[in-house]
C-alpha cells in the first residue's frame, strides 16, 4: 500500500505504484496533511498485521470484498501495547482501542471513502436517472453498488409514489368541478383514512420481499463498538472484555431530562410564538384585502403564507444543527442509540413547526378557505427550497469545486486523455461532498407524507403536486448520489427502520384528524342540529372504531409474505439438518480414532 506525503492513503491490491495496472483502487483514508512520516509507517504495519494481532490482513484487499467488509476490518484495528499514536503524544492509546476511532477523534484521519467505479457507474447511470423512461427503477442494481438501506430508501420513494397515484387521479376532479364547495370533503376524507392504513401495511410485506431477496431480512443486529465521539474514563466492557471509555447511564439521563428536553420544548413555544406572529400578518393582510379588493391585494394575501413557510424552512434547519450538539453531547455510546434520539427530537420539532397552524386553522379558527390556502402555499413553497437546497445548490457547488481542482492538475500536468489519471480522480473525489445518510431524505417524505393523509381532503391537488415532487425527487436524489457526492459504504438494512414507526404514527394521527374533520362538516352537523355533545360523541366513537380497525387490520396482515416465511422456515430445516450430518459424521471420526487409538 502506497501513502503520499500528500496525505492520501489508498486502500488497494500490491501494486507497483499509483497508476500502475494492476491497481485496484477500493477505499481511501486522507490523513491531515501535517502527518508525520511514522505515524503513516505505523498505520501501515497496523492494517497489514494479522488480525489475529489486531491487525486487518489475510486477503484483507481481495476484490471479492464488499466495501462494508472493508469498513468493518479498518474499525476493527486495535491497538496493542502502543501508549499513543506515534508523533501524536496527545493521542493517547491503550490495548484494545480503535485505532481508526482515536485517529478520527483527533482529527489525524480526515475521512475515509470508497472510490467509485467508473464503468459500473456510468452504466447504473444510463439505467437509472440520464434517460427519461417510464418504467421503475434499477434497485436491483442500486443495492449492488449503493448498499441496502440505500436502494430502501429509493425503493419507499419509488412505492409512496406510485401509491399516491389513486389520490392524486381522486383529487384532480374533486378539485376541478367541487373548488367552491369546501364542505363536501367527507368522502375523500373517507378514501383518505382507508389509504394511509393499507398503504404502510402493504409496505412492509413489499420491503420484507426486497430484504429476502438480498439477503437481508434475517439479518441479526450486529454488536455496536463506542461511537467514535462517544467519550468517558477509562473501564473494562464486560461483553468484549477490552478497555473503553465508561460513562454513567444516570449521567445521560440527566442530561436527557433536565437540559435536551427543556430546550425542546423551548423551542416548540418559540415555533408558536412566530405561528402567531404568522396569523397577525394573515390578518392584516386580509383586512387590507377587504378595504380594497384588487390584483395586488390579492397577492397581499399570499405574501404571509409564504414568508411562514420560508421561516419555517429555515427555522427547522437551525434546530436541526441545535438537535445534533444536544445529541452529540448526551455523549451516547451506541451509534443506533444517537440516531434515535435524533430521530425523536428532530421529528417532534418538524411536525409541530410545519403542521401546527394547520392544526389551529381547522379546528381553532375552523377556516377551511384558509386552511386549504396555507396548505397550498406552505406545501408548495417547501417542495420548491427543498429542491433548491438539496439538488441545485450543492450541484453549483461542486461544480465551482471541480473546476478548481481540474483547473490545478492541468496546471501540474498535460492531460490528453479525457479521463484523470488515478492519483488526481482520488483528489478529486476526496473533495467531493459526503453523503450524510437517508435521514434528510426521509424527514422529507416523513413531512410529506403529514401534508396529504392529515389534511389533503380540503386540498385535494396536494397528492399531484407530491407526486410530481416525488419525480423530480427520485432524478434529483439519483443525480446527487452517482455525481455530487462521494461513494458511501453499504449499509446493510433488512428495513427502513425507525421511519416505519414515524410515518406509522402519523398514520394513526391522519385517522383523529379525518374523522374530526367529518365532524366538522355541514352534512354530518345537520344530523345533530340541537346537541353539539352528541356530535363530539359521536365523531370520538366513530374514531375509536377506525382506530380499532387500523390496529385489527395491521394484526391480522403479516409483515412477511407466506411464501418468504415459508422459504425461510425450509433454510432454517435444511440449516438444521447440515448441522445433525456434520454432528454426526465428527462422532463417526471421533469413534475410530478413540478404537484406533485403543488397538
Amino acid at each position: 500500500m502506497v501513502c503520499p506525503a500528500g496525505a492520501v492513503a489508498a486502500e488497494m491490491e500490491p501494486s507497483s505504484g499509483w497508476d500502475g495496472p494492476t491497481f485496484q483502487p477500493l477505499v481511501v483514508l486522507e490523513l491531515a496533511s501535517n502527518t508525520p512520516e511514522e505515524a503513516v509507517a505505523w498505520l501501515l504495519s497496523r492494517i497489514r498485521d494479522s488480525q489475529q494481532n489486531g491487525g486487518a490482513g489475510d486477503d484483507f484487499l481481495s476484490m471479492a470484498e464488499c466495501q462494508y467488509i472493508i469498513k468493518h476490518q479498518l474499525e476493527a484495528l486495535r491497538a496493542k501495547d502502543e501508549t499513543h499514536v506515534p508523533g501524536y503524544s496527545q493521542a493517547k492509546l491503550y490495548p484494545g482501542k480503535s485505532i481508526i476511532r482515536r485517529l478520527q477523534s483527533k482529527g489525524i484521519l480526515v475521512q475515509m471513502f470508497p472510490l467509485h467505479d467508473k464503468e459500473e457507474l456510468k452504466r447504473l447511470s444510463f439505467s437509472w436517472y440520464r434517460t427519461v423512461r417510464l418504467s421503475l427503477q434499477p434497485l436491483d442494481a442500486i443495492r449492488r453498488y449503493f448498499g441496502e438501506g440505500q436502494a430502501l430508501y429509493f425503493g419507499f420513494l419509488e412505492y409512496f409514489t406510485i401509491a399516491l397515484l389513486p389520490m392524486a387521479v381522486l383529487g384532480v376532479p374533486y378539485y376541478l368541478f367541487d373548488w367552491e364547495n369546501y364542505d363536501k370533503y367527507v368522502l375523500f376524507a373517507v378514501f383518505n383514512l382507508v389509504w394511509c392504513t393499507v398503504l404502510l401495511e402493504v409496505w412492509k410485506r413489499y420491503s420484507a420481499t426486497l430484504a429476502y431477496c438480498w439477503g437481508t431480512l434475517s439479518r441479526k443486529k450486529a454488536f455496536e463498538e463506542p461511537r467514535p465521539g462517544f467519550h468517558g474514563v477509562l473501564g473494562l466492557n464486560p461483553v468484549t472484555g477490552r478497555k473503553e471509555p465508561v460513562f454513567p447511564s444516570v449521567s445521560r439521563q440527566l442530561r436527557i431530562y433536565l437540559v435536551s428536553l427543556p430546550f425542546v420544548l423551548l423551542c416548540l413555544y418559540l415555533s408558536l410564538y412566530v405561528m402567531m406572529i404568522y396569523f397577525q400578518l394573515e390578518g392584516w393582510a386580509l383586512s387590507v384585502y377587504d378595504e380594497d379588493p384588487t390584483l395586488w391585494t390579492e397577492v397581499l394575501t399570499y405574501i404571509p403564507s409564504i414568508v411562514y413557510a420560508v421561516v419555517i424552512e429555515a427555522v427547522n434547519l437551525l434546530y436541526r444543527y441545535a438537535a445534533e450538539f444536544l445529541t452529540e453531547w448526551e455523549n451516547h455510546r451506541r451509534e443506533s442509540s444517537y440516531q434515535n434520539h435524533l430521530v425523536l427530537k428532530v421529528l417532534v420539532f418538524n411536525f409541530f413547526n410545519c403542521f401546527a397552524s394547520l392544526f389551529y386553522i381547522a379546528f381553532v379558527m375552523q377556516d377551511m378557505l384558509l386552511l386549504r390556502q396555507s396548505l397550498a402555499t406552505l406545501l408548495i413553497t417547501s417542495q420548491v427550497l427543498n429542491q433548491l437546497m438539496e439538488a441545485f445548490l450543492p450541484y453549483w457547488l461542486q461544480r465551482r469545486r471541480n473546476k478548481k481542482m481540474i483547473r490545478k492538475v492541468l496546471r501540474r500536468r498535460a492531460i490528453e486523455e479525457k479521463e484523470l489519471p488515478l492519483a488526481e480522480q482520488v483528489r478529486l473525489e476526496a473533495d467531493m461532498s459526503t453523503y450524510l445518510g437517508t435521514f434528510d431524505d426521509y424527514l422529507e417524505l416523513f413531512l410529506l407524507f403529514g401534508y396529504v393523509s392529515l389534511f389533503s381532503c380540503i386540498y385535494p391537488l396536494a397528492a399531484v403536486l407530491v407526486v410530481l415532487n416525488n419525480i423530480t425527487e427520485v432524478y434529483s436524489d439519483a443525480f446527487k448520489m452517482c455525481k455530487l457526492f462521494k461513494r458511501p459504504f453499504a449499509d446493510p438494512a433488512g428495513s427502513i427502520g425507525v421511519w416505519q414507526l414515524a410515518f406509522e404514527t402519523i398514520s394513526v394521527i391522519a385517522v383523529v384528524t379525518n374523522c374530526a374533520l367529518i365532524g366538522m362538516s355541514p352534512q354530518v352537523k345537520a344530523y345533530f342540529p340541537e346537541s353539539a355533545t352528541q356530535l363530539i360523541l359521536w365523531t370520538v366513537a366513530v374514531e375509536h372504531l377506525l382506530l380499532g380497525f387500523k390496529f385489527i387490520l395491521a394484526f391480522l396482515i403479516p409483515d412477511v409474505p407466506k411464501h418468504i416465511r415459508v422459504k425461510l422456515a425450509q433454510i432454517e430445516f435444511e440449516s438444521l439438518e447440515a448441522l445433525k450430518k456434520k454432528v454426526k459424521h465428527l462422532l463417526m471420526v471421533f469413534k475410530l480414532n478413540r478404537k484406533g487409538s485403543e488397538a
